[in-house]
Protein backbone atom coordinates (compact mmCIF):
# COMPACT_ATOMS: atom_id res chain seq x y z
CA UNK A 1 0.00 0.00 0.00
CA UNK A 2 1.28 3.35 -0.93
CA UNK A 3 2.14 6.56 1.51
CA UNK A 4 -0.83 8.56 -0.01
CA UNK A 5 -3.23 5.16 0.44
CA UNK A 6 -1.71 4.23 3.96
CA UNK A 7 -2.45 8.08 5.38
CA UNK A 8 -5.92 8.17 4.03
CA UNK A 9 -6.94 5.19 5.26
CA UNK A 10 -5.75 6.66 9.05
CA UNK A 11 -7.53 9.80 8.12
CA UNK A 12 -11.07 7.72 7.52
CA UNK A 13 -11.06 5.61 10.82
CA UNK A 14 -10.07 9.30 12.51
CA UNK A 15 -13.14 10.53 10.94
CA UNK A 16 -14.65 7.64 12.39
CA UNK A 17 -14.06 8.46 15.97
CA UNK A 18 -11.59 5.39 16.04
CA UNK A 19 -8.48 5.61 18.39
CA UNK A 20 -5.47 5.36 16.49
CA UNK A 21 -2.65 2.75 16.84
CA UNK A 22 1.15 4.83 17.89
CA UNK A 23 2.27 3.92 14.47
CA UNK A 24 -0.42 5.18 12.69
CA UNK A 25 -0.37 8.37 14.79
CA UNK A 26 3.48 8.68 14.34
CA UNK A 27 2.20 8.61 10.56
CA UNK A 28 -0.26 11.45 11.06
CA UNK A 29 2.10 13.35 12.58
CA UNK A 30 4.34 12.98 10.06
CA UNK A 31 2.76 14.10 7.46
CA UNK A 32 1.10 16.90 9.26
CA UNK A 33 4.63 18.25 9.85
CA UNK A 34 5.74 18.74 6.37
CA UNK A 35 1.90 20.42 5.64
CA UNK A 36 1.21 24.15 4.69
CA UNK A 37 -2.36 23.74 4.71
CA UNK A 38 -4.63 22.77 7.54
CA UNK A 39 -5.86 19.41 6.50
CA UNK A 40 -3.48 17.02 7.95
CA UNK A 41 -2.54 19.06 11.25
CA UNK A 42 -6.64 19.15 11.64
CA UNK A 43 -6.76 15.17 11.30
CA UNK A 44 -4.02 14.81 13.88
CA UNK A 45 -6.01 17.01 16.43
CA UNK A 46 -9.12 15.12 16.23
CA UNK A 47 -6.86 12.19 16.30
CA UNK A 48 -5.97 13.03 19.76
CA UNK A 49 -9.57 13.82 20.82
CA UNK A 50 -10.37 10.53 19.66
CA UNK A 51 -7.85 9.45 21.98
CA UNK A 52 -8.73 11.31 25.28
CA UNK A 53 -5.53 13.66 24.53
CA UNK A 54 -7.60 17.04 24.62
CA UNK A 55 -4.83 18.80 26.51
CA UNK A 56 -2.50 17.80 23.18
CA UNK A 57 -4.92 18.61 20.71
CA UNK A 58 -5.65 22.41 22.01
CA UNK A 59 -2.50 24.32 21.28
CA UNK A 60 -2.35 22.87 18.14
CA UNK A 61 -5.85 23.74 17.50
CA UNK A 62 -5.50 27.07 18.65
CA UNK A 63 -2.06 27.38 16.10
CA UNK A 64 -4.46 26.47 13.11
CA UNK A 65 -7.07 29.11 14.14
CA UNK A 66 -4.89 31.63 14.03
CA UNK A 67 -3.57 30.63 10.69
CA UNK A 68 -6.62 29.94 9.40
CA UNK A 69 -8.90 32.15 11.72
CA UNK A 70 -12.53 31.34 8.70
CA UNK A 71 -11.72 27.58 7.96
CA UNK A 72 -15.06 26.49 10.28
CA UNK A 73 -13.59 22.89 10.28
CA UNK A 74 -11.14 24.25 12.34
CA UNK A 75 -13.52 26.26 14.52
CA UNK A 76 -15.30 22.99 14.70
CA UNK A 77 -12.32 20.67 16.28
CA UNK A 78 -11.33 23.72 18.58
CA UNK A 79 -14.63 23.85 19.85
CA UNK A 80 -15.31 19.76 20.25
CA UNK A 81 -11.68 20.14 22.24
CA UNK A 82 -13.00 23.12 24.30
CA UNK A 83 -16.19 20.80 24.72
CA UNK A 84 -13.63 17.85 25.92
CA UNK A 85 -11.94 20.47 28.82
CA UNK A 86 -15.50 21.53 30.11
CA UNK A 87 -14.88 24.93 28.78
CA UNK A 88 -18.15 25.15 27.37
CA UNK A 89 -18.85 29.02 26.89
CA UNK A 90 -15.09 29.31 24.81
CA UNK A 91 -16.79 26.34 23.09
CA UNK A 92 -20.12 28.18 22.34
CA UNK A 93 -18.73 31.57 21.08
CA UNK A 94 -16.85 29.93 18.73
CA UNK A 95 -20.04 27.94 17.18
CA UNK A 96 -21.53 31.16 17.01
CA UNK A 97 -18.54 32.70 15.30
CA UNK A 98 -18.92 29.30 12.69
CA UNK A 99 -22.95 29.38 12.16
CA UNK A 100 -22.36 32.95 11.62
CA UNK A 101 -20.41 32.57 9.20
CA UNK A 102 -21.92 29.22 7.80
CA UNK A 103 -25.70 29.35 8.70
CA UNK A 104 -26.68 25.96 6.73
CA UNK A 105 -23.69 23.73 8.14
CA UNK A 106 -24.67 20.83 9.37
CA UNK A 107 -21.59 20.01 11.16
CA UNK A 108 -22.05 22.98 13.22
CA UNK A 109 -25.25 22.24 14.24
CA UNK A 110 -24.56 19.01 15.46
CA UNK A 111 -21.86 20.31 17.37
CA UNK A 112 -24.72 23.08 18.71
CA UNK A 113 -27.46 19.92 19.69
CA UNK A 114 -24.11 18.38 21.39
CA UNK A 115 -23.31 20.97 23.87
CA UNK A 116 -27.54 21.82 24.30
CA UNK A 117 -27.74 18.30 25.64
CA UNK A 118 -25.12 18.85 27.69
CA UNK A 119 -26.39 21.28 29.59
CA UNK A 120 -30.28 19.84 29.40
CA UNK A 121 -31.35 21.68 26.89
CA UNK A 122 -33.26 19.21 25.33
CA UNK A 123 -35.70 21.08 23.45
CA UNK A 124 -32.72 23.28 21.85
CA UNK A 125 -31.15 20.26 21.29
CA UNK A 126 -33.91 18.41 19.36
CA UNK A 127 -34.29 22.12 17.37
CA UNK A 128 -30.47 21.66 16.09
CA UNK A 129 -31.02 18.14 15.14
CA UNK A 130 -33.88 18.69 12.86
CA UNK A 131 -32.35 21.78 11.37
CA UNK A 132 -29.50 19.77 10.36
CA UNK A 133 -31.28 16.39 9.23
CA UNK A 134 -33.16 19.06 6.69
CA UNK A 135 -30.38 20.07 5.61
CA UNK A 136 -28.47 16.50 5.33
CA UNK A 137 -30.97 14.01 6.10
CA UNK A 138 -28.70 11.18 5.58
CA UNK A 139 -26.05 12.32 7.73
CA UNK A 140 -25.26 8.89 9.75
CA UNK A 141 -24.14 11.00 12.99
CA UNK A 142 -27.45 13.51 13.04
CA UNK A 143 -29.43 10.06 12.77
CA UNK A 144 -27.69 8.80 16.08
CA UNK A 145 -28.54 12.04 18.03
CA UNK A 146 -31.90 12.12 16.97
CA UNK A 147 -32.37 8.35 17.73
CA UNK A 148 -31.07 9.12 21.37
CA UNK A 149 -33.35 12.35 21.93
CA UNK A 150 -36.84 10.42 21.07
CA UNK A 151 -35.89 6.70 22.81
CA UNK A 152 -33.60 8.30 26.11
CA UNK A 153 -35.81 9.31 29.26
CA UNK A 154 -34.12 12.25 30.04
CA UNK A 155 -34.51 13.84 33.08
CA UNK A 156 -35.62 17.42 33.91
CA UNK A 157 -33.51 20.22 32.75
CA UNK A 158 -30.87 20.45 35.83
CA UNK A 159 -31.36 23.28 38.48
CA UNK A 160 -28.88 25.41 38.37
CA UNK A 161 -26.16 24.58 40.94
CA UNK A 162 -25.24 28.29 43.30
CA UNK A 163 -22.11 29.46 41.18
CA UNK A 164 -19.94 30.63 43.90
CA UNK A 165 -16.97 32.41 43.13
CA UNK A 166 -13.46 32.02 45.10
CA UNK A 167 -14.03 35.86 46.65
CA UNK A 168 -17.17 35.03 48.03
CA UNK A 169 -16.24 31.46 49.58
CA UNK A 170 -13.70 33.45 51.18
CA UNK A 171 -16.07 36.49 52.68
CA UNK A 172 -18.48 33.51 54.00
CA UNK A 173 -15.48 31.32 55.49
CA UNK A 174 -14.39 34.14 57.25
CA UNK A 175 -17.99 35.31 58.38
CA UNK A 176 -18.18 32.17 59.93
CA UNK A 177 -14.82 31.51 61.68
CA UNK A 178 -15.73 34.52 63.37
CA UNK A 179 -19.18 33.50 64.57
CA UNK A 180 -17.54 30.45 65.67
CA UNK A 181 -14.50 32.34 67.67
CA UNK A 182 -11.93 31.15 65.62
CA UNK A 183 -9.15 33.38 65.75
CA UNK A 184 -7.62 33.08 62.38
CA UNK A 185 -5.86 35.55 60.18
CA UNK A 186 -5.44 35.52 56.14
CA UNK A 187 -1.72 35.04 54.50
CA UNK A 188 -1.22 35.05 50.95
CA UNK A 189 -3.37 32.37 49.92
CA UNK A 190 -3.46 30.60 53.38
CA UNK A 191 -5.67 30.53 56.18
CA UNK A 192 -3.41 30.54 59.75
CA UNK A 193 -5.82 29.25 62.53
CA UNK A 194 -4.65 29.92 66.21
CA UNK A 195 -4.21 26.68 68.00
CA UNK A 196 -5.84 26.49 71.82
CA UNK A 197 -2.48 24.52 72.07
CA UNK A 198 -0.61 28.01 70.97
CA UNK A 199 0.73 27.26 67.98
CA UNK A 200 -0.60 27.78 64.50
CA UNK A 201 -2.42 25.53 62.12
CA UNK A 202 -2.12 26.59 57.96
CA UNK A 203 -4.81 26.01 55.63
CA UNK A 204 -4.91 26.47 51.95
CA UNK A 205 -7.98 28.39 51.31
CA UNK A 206 -7.70 27.20 47.48
CA UNK A 207 -8.03 23.84 48.24
CA UNK A 208 -10.60 24.13 50.60
CA UNK A 209 -12.72 26.44 47.73
CA UNK A 210 -11.62 23.42 45.54
CA UNK A 211 -13.29 20.38 48.02
CA UNK A 212 -16.64 23.11 48.44
CA UNK A 213 -16.70 23.29 44.44
CA UNK A 214 -16.40 18.80 44.23
CA UNK A 215 -18.76 18.49 47.35
CA UNK A 216 -21.86 16.16 46.78
CA UNK A 217 -24.84 17.72 47.25
CA UNK A 218 -23.98 20.66 49.34
CA UNK A 219 -26.55 21.90 51.61
CA UNK A 220 -25.31 25.45 50.22
CA UNK A 221 -22.81 28.16 50.70
CA UNK A 222 -23.61 29.13 54.68
CA UNK A 223 -24.05 25.58 55.48
CA UNK A 224 -21.01 24.66 54.27
CA UNK A 225 -19.07 27.46 55.43
CA UNK A 226 -20.58 27.26 59.15
CA UNK A 227 -19.91 23.21 59.19
CA UNK A 228 -16.15 23.87 58.06
CA UNK A 229 -15.75 26.49 60.62
CA UNK A 230 -16.50 23.95 63.34
CA UNK A 231 -14.14 21.89 61.97
CA UNK A 232 -11.26 24.25 61.29
CA UNK A 233 -12.04 25.06 64.92
CA UNK A 234 -11.10 21.78 66.24
CA UNK A 235 -7.72 21.60 64.12
CA UNK A 236 -5.97 21.39 67.43
CA UNK A 237 -8.30 18.21 68.91
CA UNK A 238 -5.89 15.17 69.92
CA UNK A 239 -2.99 17.04 70.05
CA UNK A 240 -2.84 16.54 74.25
CA UNK A 241 -2.00 13.54 75.48
CA UNK A 242 -1.92 11.17 72.74
CA UNK A 243 1.42 10.14 72.59
CA UNK A 244 1.95 6.82 70.53
CA UNK A 245 -0.98 7.72 68.48
CA UNK A 246 0.58 11.43 67.66
CA UNK A 247 3.74 9.90 66.68
CA UNK A 248 1.89 7.74 64.22
CA UNK A 249 0.43 10.82 62.02
CA UNK A 250 3.77 12.65 61.83
CA UNK A 251 5.43 13.10 58.84
CA UNK A 252 8.09 15.50 57.90
CA UNK A 253 8.30 18.03 55.02
CA UNK A 254 11.00 19.99 53.33
CA UNK A 255 10.27 24.05 53.54
CA UNK A 256 12.36 27.14 52.23
CA UNK A 257 14.26 28.76 54.85
CA UNK A 258 11.99 31.71 55.40
CA UNK A 259 9.13 29.71 56.31
CA UNK A 260 9.51 29.57 60.25
CA UNK A 261 7.69 33.30 59.74
CA UNK A 262 4.54 31.37 57.89
CA UNK A 263 4.07 29.14 60.25
CA UNK A 264 4.45 30.64 63.99
CA UNK A 265 4.54 28.26 66.95
CA UNK A 266 5.11 24.90 64.58
CA UNK A 267 8.10 22.93 65.43
CA UNK A 268 10.76 22.41 62.94
CA UNK A 269 14.68 22.29 63.02
CA UNK A 270 17.17 22.73 59.85
CA UNK A 271 17.00 20.36 56.82
CA UNK A 272 19.83 19.82 54.17
CA UNK A 273 20.79 22.39 51.31
CA UNK A 274 19.44 25.82 52.93
CA UNK A 275 16.06 24.21 53.68
CA UNK A 276 13.83 23.57 56.94
CA UNK A 277 12.21 20.07 58.25
CA UNK A 278 8.82 21.07 59.25
CA UNK A 279 6.29 18.43 61.30
CA UNK A 280 3.30 17.68 59.73
CA UNK A 281 0.01 15.27 61.04
CA UNK A 282 -1.19 12.85 57.88
CA UNK A 283 -4.58 14.66 57.68
CA UNK A 284 -7.07 13.81 54.36
CA UNK A 285 -8.09 17.81 54.94
CA UNK A 286 -5.70 19.86 56.00
CA UNK A 287 -1.91 20.89 56.46
CA UNK A 288 -1.72 20.82 59.98
CA UNK A 289 1.88 21.78 61.17
CA UNK A 290 2.50 20.18 64.78
CA UNK A 291 2.88 23.20 67.14
CA UNK A 292 6.38 23.23 69.27
CA UNK A 293 3.95 23.71 72.53
CA UNK A 294 2.60 20.57 71.78
CA UNK A 295 5.44 18.36 72.91
CA UNK A 296 4.67 18.59 76.68
CA UNK A 297 1.38 17.26 77.00
CA UNK A 298 2.05 14.62 74.33
CA UNK A 299 5.58 13.49 76.07
CA UNK A 300 7.41 14.04 73.49
CA UNK A 301 11.07 15.74 72.64
CA UNK A 302 12.19 16.98 69.50
CA UNK A 303 14.23 14.34 68.76
CA UNK A 304 11.67 11.76 69.23
CA UNK A 305 9.32 13.83 66.69
CA UNK A 306 11.79 13.65 64.04
CA UNK A 307 12.54 9.97 64.00
CA UNK A 308 8.79 9.29 64.31
CA UNK A 309 8.23 11.46 61.40
CA UNK A 310 10.97 10.35 59.28
CA UNK A 311 10.31 6.34 59.98
CA UNK A 312 6.33 6.79 58.99
CA UNK A 313 7.92 8.40 55.86
CA UNK A 314 10.18 5.73 55.18
CA UNK A 315 7.49 3.31 55.12
CA UNK A 316 5.36 4.78 52.44
CA UNK A 317 7.38 5.63 49.02
CA UNK A 318 5.84 7.13 46.55
CA UNK A 319 5.33 5.54 42.47
CA UNK A 320 8.17 7.02 40.52
CA UNK A 321 6.20 7.63 36.93
CA UNK A 322 8.17 8.88 33.93
CA UNK A 323 7.17 12.68 32.70
CA UNK A 324 7.61 15.26 30.43
CA UNK A 325 7.32 19.30 30.64
CA UNK A 326 5.20 20.54 27.79
CA UNK A 327 4.69 24.40 28.44
CA UNK A 328 5.30 24.61 31.65
CA UNK A 329 2.89 21.85 32.77
CA UNK A 330 4.31 18.35 34.11
CA UNK A 331 2.40 15.77 32.62
CA UNK A 332 2.22 11.71 32.69
CA UNK A 333 4.65 10.38 30.02
CA UNK A 334 4.07 6.81 27.88
CA UNK A 335 7.62 5.84 27.67
CA UNK A 336 11.36 6.91 28.26
CA UNK A 337 11.45 10.79 29.28
CA UNK A 338 14.27 11.35 30.84
CA UNK A 339 12.66 12.58 33.29
CA UNK A 340 11.06 11.62 36.27
CA UNK A 341 8.36 12.49 39.11
CA UNK A 342 7.91 11.32 42.82
CA UNK A 343 4.21 12.01 42.46
CA UNK A 344 2.14 10.99 45.53
CA UNK A 345 0.75 14.37 45.99
CA UNK A 346 0.38 14.65 49.59
CA UNK A 347 3.20 17.25 49.92
CA UNK A 348 6.01 14.81 51.34
CA UNK A 349 7.24 14.12 48.31
CA UNK A 350 10.88 16.12 49.08
CA UNK A 351 11.15 14.60 51.89
CA UNK A 352 10.96 11.44 50.32
CA UNK A 353 13.72 11.63 48.30
CA UNK A 354 15.85 11.90 51.57
CA UNK A 355 14.81 8.49 52.15
CA UNK A 356 16.12 4.65 51.53
CA UNK A 357 12.59 3.48 50.26
CA UNK A 358 12.55 6.36 47.74
CA UNK A 359 16.22 6.04 46.54
CA UNK A 360 15.36 2.47 46.14
CA UNK A 361 12.78 2.94 43.86
CA UNK A 362 14.29 5.93 42.15
CA UNK A 363 17.39 4.01 41.37
CA UNK A 364 14.83 1.03 39.35
CA UNK A 365 13.53 4.06 37.38
CA UNK A 366 16.62 6.05 36.87
CA UNK A 367 19.61 4.12 37.68
CA UNK A 368 21.74 3.72 40.71
CA UNK A 369 23.79 7.22 39.62
CA UNK A 370 23.25 10.66 40.89
CA UNK A 371 20.53 13.07 40.65
CA UNK A 372 19.47 16.60 40.20
CA UNK A 373 16.22 17.39 42.25
CA UNK A 374 13.71 20.10 41.75
CA UNK A 375 11.00 20.88 44.04
CA UNK A 376 9.38 23.99 41.99
CA UNK A 377 6.21 21.99 42.40
CA UNK A 378 4.80 21.15 45.94
CA UNK A 379 3.02 18.63 44.98
CA UNK A 380 5.68 16.66 43.52
CA UNK A 381 9.42 16.40 43.18
CA UNK A 382 10.97 15.85 39.86
CA UNK A 383 14.57 14.34 38.96
CA UNK A 384 16.84 13.67 36.21
CA UNK A 385 20.40 12.45 35.57
CA UNK A 386 23.32 14.55 36.22
CA UNK A 387 24.50 12.98 33.50
CA UNK A 388 21.55 14.32 31.24
CA UNK A 389 22.18 17.70 30.83
CA UNK A 390 19.24 17.82 27.68
CA UNK A 391 16.91 16.85 30.73
CA UNK A 392 18.01 18.56 33.60
CA UNK A 393 17.97 21.44 31.72
CA UNK A 394 14.44 21.30 31.63
CA UNK A 395 14.33 21.41 35.03
CA UNK A 396 16.12 24.64 35.82
CA UNK A 397 13.92 26.24 33.81
CA UNK A 398 11.14 25.01 34.56
CA UNK A 399 9.34 28.17 36.61
CA UNK A 400 8.07 27.16 40.87
CA UNK A 401 4.63 28.10 41.70
CA UNK A 402 4.23 30.12 44.96
CA UNK A 403 4.25 26.94 46.66
CA UNK A 404 7.33 25.65 44.79
CA UNK A 405 10.84 25.87 45.93
CA UNK A 406 13.30 27.56 43.39
CA UNK A 407 16.61 26.17 42.21
CA UNK A 408 18.09 22.10 41.28
CA UNK A 409 18.95 20.15 44.11
CA UNK A 410 21.96 17.56 43.78
CA UNK A 411 21.03 14.19 45.29
CA UNK A 412 23.62 11.74 46.23
CA UNK A 413 24.08 8.87 48.67
CA UNK A 414 25.37 11.65 50.81
CA UNK A 415 21.61 13.37 51.09
CA UNK A 416 20.32 16.66 49.10
CA UNK A 417 22.68 20.01 48.41
CA UNK A 418 22.40 23.15 46.84
CA UNK A 419 23.70 22.93 43.03
CA UNK A 420 25.85 25.97 42.09
CA UNK A 421 27.03 24.09 38.55
CA UNK A 422 23.80 23.90 37.55
CA UNK A 423 22.39 27.74 37.96
CA UNK A 424 21.55 27.43 41.24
Amino acid sequence: MSVLLEVERIRRKVEAGEVLSDAELEALRAQAQGSEGPTPRLALAHALINAGADREALPLLEALRRDFPRDVPVMLGLARALLGLERNGDAEALLRQARAQEPGDPEVLKVLAVLALRRGEVEKAQAYVTDALARDPFDAETRLLKAELEAAELPPPAVPEEQVLRPEFTAALAGALGRARVVFRRQGKDLLVKLATGGVGRVDVGSLYAAYREAPGSAGLGPYVEALAARLGGLDSGLGAEGASLEARLRPVLRPADFEAKAVGALHRQGPARLEVFYVLEDADFVRYLPESALGSAGLTREAVDTAAWRNLEAHPAPVRPVVIDRGEVRLAESFSGLWAVAAGDGLDGARLLTASQRRLLAEQAGDEPLYGSLVRREMALVARVSDPSAWEVLADLEPTPEGIAGLFFLSDEGLTRDQAAGD
